[in-house]
């Protein structure tokens, strides 16, 4: 029996599409997917001349990858919004452990465009006046 990879025995979500994307991905992901994907390309390409090169032939292939594509999308953006989500929290556990730091910074990634691009001005100016200082 092949052994799930890592990713795929490390997450656990409580929902039933978090366990299945954290699943597939982990999956998906893994260097036998892409074998598996390079054989069907293989195959696909050595049937070529059984079919003539025909519309039809390009149009599986054409579709079959447009298909995965298309729900790779979903099952990658949900791993990636548990990642930082995760990511997150880990900082907001930095800042809140580590005595000078701000705890204004905690959660900030739920602040509005406007408060981002205010927060990021103020570290721009912090950074021009320390460049100041070097000089």
């Amino acid at each position: 029996m092949v052994k799930p990879p890592l990713e795929v025995r490390t997450r656990t979500t409580n929902d039933a599409f978090g366990s299945f994307a954290a699943s597939a991905s982990g999956w998906l992901g893994s260097k036998w997917a892409f074998a598996g994907a390079g054989v069907v390309i293989v195959l696909w390409a050595a049937v070529g001349p059984i079919f003539h090169f025909s519309d039809t032939w390009q149009l599986v292939i054409n579709t079959g990858t447009t298909i995965v594509t298309f729900l790779m999308v979903f099952l990658i953006q949900n791993t990636q919004n548990r990642d930082a989500r995760a990511i997150n929290l880990k900082l907001n556990e930095l800042i809140r452990a580590i005595d000078k730091a701000r705890d204004q910074m905690i959660d900030i990634e739920n602040l509005s465009d406007l408060e981002l691009d205010a927060l990021q001005a103020k570290y721009e100016n912090i950074k021009a006046a320390w460049d100041k200082r070097q000089n």
